[in-house]
């Protein structure tokens, strides 16, 4: 049987035996999913589960081959798009169209590079502000459309920088917002409870539900803003919006990759390697600084 991810997209093949399927059928078969509008990621994910049923079928001694692994059958490429920052007039304009209340969102993801979730799960006490710093434990995250806290992405906790502004910011809004204690179970829907001071909450004294805050306060702050809504605009460019701030003033990849929470600094790299000031602007200033000196081998 199909799995559930894949079974709505498999009408193109029928009824036809494994054993017929030839690289000519799968081919068909994307051009079809393409041609449907699906994203790239969606068919990609649904290329995989395919091969996966071929290549048990092949292990089972059904058919000799798996066709999805032919020269001619291409899976889905992702846009190789570089990621392109907001500038800090886009920022600064959504910022001012959000509701006062969740404005300070845009400071902890613009200024200290938090993830949407980790901002939602900030509490008062991760923020350290004689030291200047922000411990990054938890987010909030949705199981089954219910909201749990749990540890950042990939388990992975850290500390960030806290720049003054940040914290200036942080001390006006918890002035009009003071910090609220918040029950959501652990890392799982019937997991352990926890109660956490949170920074951000709904006018409820809830935690942030995603679904709703993109649906009901971000993309109406976009279109505020001038912004259109869509892949590339959601709470996430601010993080790009960071990197690229912080590559800009000659931040290393390694504490860039540290501050953002990547489990690998190559991810980091790859992903915004174009921010980094050219190296071939680099190369000629040095030479330029360099031969600008007097030789030592010169007379005065």
């Amino acid at each position: 049987d199909a799995c559930p991810e894949t079974s709505g997209h498999l009408t193109h093949f029928g009824q036809r035996p494994m054993a017929s399927f030839t690289p000519s059928h799968l081919r068909s078969w994307l051009r079809a999913l393409e041609e449907n509008g699906l994203a790239v990621a969606y068919r990609r994910v649904i290329f995989a589960h395919v091969s996966t049923v071929f290549t048990a079928a092949v292990e089972d001694r059904i058919i000799h081959e798996n066709p999805c692994r032919a020269r001619s059958v291409k899976a889905p490429r992702l846009d190789p798009r570089k990621v392109v920052p907001w500038s800090y007039d886009r920022v600064s304009a959504v910022r001012r169209a959000l509701d006062d209340r969740y404005r300070v969102l845009v400071d902890l993801a613009a200024g200290c590079g938090l993830r949407q979730g980790e901002a939602f799960g900030l509490g008062v006490e991760d923020i350290d502000f004689a030291g200047g710093t922000l411990h990054v434990v938890r987010q909030v995250k949705l199981l089954g459309g219910r909201p749990v806290f749990a540890l950042p992405k990939g388990g992975k906790v850290r500390d960030v920088p806290l720049p003054d502004s940040v914290a200036a910011s942080l001390t006006a809004h918890l002035a009009r917002y003071p910090a609220y204690e918040v029950k959501l179970p652990w890392r799982t829907l019937d997991g352990p409870v926890v109660s956490v001071p949170l920074v951000c909450r709904t006018s409820a004294d809830k935690a942030i539900d995603r679904n709703h805050f993109n649906a009901q306060y971000w993309r109406p702050a976009l279109l505020a803003g001038g912004v259109k809504p869509g892949p590339g605009n959601g709470m996430h460019a601010l993080r790009h919006f960071y990197a690229s701030v912080l590559l800009d003033a000659g931040e290393s990849i390694k504490a860039l990759s540290e501050y953002l929470g990547h489990a690998d600094p190559a991810f980091t790299l790859r992903t915004y390697t174009h921010f980094m000031p050219s190296s071939d602007s680099r190369t000629r200033a040095a030479v330029d600084a360099l031969f600008a000196e007097p030789s030592r081998s010169d007379g005065p």
